[in-house]
C-alpha cells in the first residue's frame, strides 16, 4: 500500500471587503424600513439610482440582456430621498469599522454641497451612521455636522463617537422595521 500525502485544506483568505461594498448591510436595513413605511403609508422614501452611461450590452436573448460595459456619468449625490410629514428628506448612509471616530473624508464634497443645499431650502438633510464596533446607529443632522466639517479643513478630520452621540439622535433597533429611523427623525423635528 502506498502512503500518499494528504493535501492540507486551504483556509479561505480573509480579505477586507472592497470599499464599494461598504454600507451595503446598512442600506439593506434602510431599504427594509422604507418598504415598511410605504406599506404602512407613513412615508415615501426611495433609494436613488446611480446615474450610469451604458456603453455595451450583450443580447444572447432579449430576456438575458447583460450590461458588459458602463461608467458613472457623474458622482451621485446621496443614497435616499423622499417625503415624511410634509418634509422633504435627503440622506446618505455610512458605516465605520473604526474604534473611536468617524473620518469625515467619507462624506464626499459633492455630497456635502448637496446636503447643504437641501438644508438651505428647508429640507431635512442628514446622515445615518452605523458604528459597527459598538453596533450603534445614529441620525446626524447636516447642520450639526457642519462645524466639524469646518474644523476638518484646518484641524481634526474626524468626529469622535462621543461627538456623534452628543450631536446625533440614536436609532434603536427593533423588530419591524429593524431600523426604525423615522423615530429618530421625529426626535430631530422635535428639537429643530
Amino acid at each position: 500500500m502506498v502512503d500518499y500525502p494528504i493535501p492540507k485544506k486551504k483556509r479561505p483568505s480573509r480579505k477586507k471587503s472592497p470599499k464599494r461594498n461598504r454600507g451595503m448591510a446598512l442600506e439593506k436595513l434602510v431599504d427594509e424600513a422604507n418598504r415598511f413605511y410605504l406599506e404602512q403609508d407613513r412615508a415615501v422614501i426611495h433609494k436613488k439610482p446611480t446615474p450610469i452611461q451604458t456603453v455595451h450590452v450583450d443580447y444572447p436573448a432579449r430576456e438575458k440582456a447583460k450590461i458588459t460595459e458602463a461608467y458613472y456619468r457623474k458622482p451621485s449625490t446621496t443614497d435616499y430621498n423622499g417625503i415624511y410629514k410634509g418634509f422633504y428628506i435627503d440622506f446618505d448612509v455610512k458605516e465605520t469599522n473604526h474604534k473611536t471616530s468617524y473620518a469625515l473624508k467619507n462624506v464626499h464634497d459633492h455630497q456635502i454641497e448637496h446636503l447643504r443645499r437641501v438644508k438651505d431650502h428647508g429640507g431635512l438633510a442628514f446622515l445615518i451612521i452605523h458604528i459597527k464596533k459598538e453596533d450603534a446607529f445614529f441620525l446626524l443632522p447636516f447642520e450639526r455636522i457642519e462645524p466639524y466639517l469646518a474644523r476638518a479643513e484646518s484641524g481634526r478630520k474626524s468626529m469622535t463617537f462621543a461627538e456623534i452621540a452628543a450631536e446625533g439622535f440614536e436609532i434603536v433597533e427593533g423588530y419591524r422595521p429593524r431600523l426604525d429611523y423615522l423615530k429618530a427623525v421625529d426626535s430631530y423635528l422635535d428639537n429643530k
